[in-house]
């Protein structure tokens, strides 16, 4: 498994190509799948009147698709300058080098293997191209390596796969953590609270215009899958797949892999703090 599957949660939103802000853009890649919704979102951002873009997350290695998210940003008048990744995983980053030598641009992300030349990212990183201000938000959980884009100019964020379009992501045990993800997730609705975010820009599935709304509903959820989790482990449900098998019943049978990683990022989350 490779990205993030949409278990089940609620659907928002409207259209994917050419959705976004003022700042931003998508350009959707031909890759979907149970795994990644109608496909990876690549996200172009600039300021309204600047010349130059940023690009953040080019997807999987398409040519057809790489070279379109150039021509997106050239008919609107702009050369894109440097690339980012919300995280590692191949529908996300599978294309960022090619992508660098078609637009002679960095790489930046915060996992070393990941980056094309000297500068990373981190928490509480200011990235500012083309007078554009977009800030790093660190949110493990998914993967270790997950970020967040904050784009204080247009209350919004660019999510990754921390918060989905349309379902729910899941925590990629073993390197993704519940207790993480948790955390991340309310480190996003303080954005909501504190700096008036309002807008998810997901890295799958279409803008959510109700960021606080979603982020909530992200936490119930997972409170809720969570006790049922516990509840299967006490009524002797003990393997990762049985616990799939009894808690996930009603969801499709393709996404029980993702599920079981979930599960499994449930299990050690309830073990570190004595719960079973």
């Amino acid at each position: 498994m490779t990205d993030a599957a949409a278990l089940p949660g609620q659907p928002r939103g409207g259209a994917l190509t050419g959705m976004g802000t003022a700042r931003a853009t998508c350009v959707l890649a031909p890759n979907p799948s149970p795994m990644t919704l109608d496909g990876t979102n690549t996200w172009i951002v600039a300021e309204p009147d600047s010349d130059v873009a940023v690009v953040i997350d080019p997807g999987p290695l398409d040519e057809a698709h790489l070279k379109d998210v150039v021509a997106t940003a050239e008919r609107a008048g702009r050369r894109v300058a440097l690339t980012l990744l919300t995280h590692g995983h191949p529908d996300h980053s599978d294309g960022a080098a090619r992508f660098a030598e078609l637009t002679g641009t960095s790489v930046r992300a915060l996992d070393p293997a990941m980056r094309l030349g000297d500068e990373g990212l981190a928490a509480g990183d200011v990235v500012t191209t083309g007078g554009l201000e977009l800030r790093v938000v660190p949110t493990p959980g998914h993967t270790a390596d997950s970020l967040c884009f904050h784009v204080p100019a247009d209350a919004a964020v660019l999510t990754g796969d921390t918060v989905l379009g349309r379902g729910t992501t899941v925590v990629a045990h073993p390197d993704g953590r519940l207790g993480d993800y948790l955390d991340s997730l309310r480190r996003l609705r303080s954005l909501t609270v504190d700096d008036g975010v309002g807008t998810v820009l997901p890295g799958h599935g279409p803008v959510l215009d109700d960021a606080q709304g979603a982020i909530d509903f992200y936490l119930a959820h997972r409170a809720k899958r969570l006790a049922q989790v516990e509840t299967a482990v006490e009524n002797g449900y003990v393997t990762s797949s049985e616990v799939v098998a009894h808690v996930y019943a009603d969801v499709d049978r393709s996404l029980w892999p993702a599920a079981e990683l979930s599960v499994k990022a449930q299990l050690d989350y309830l073990g570190e703090h004595g719960l079973i």
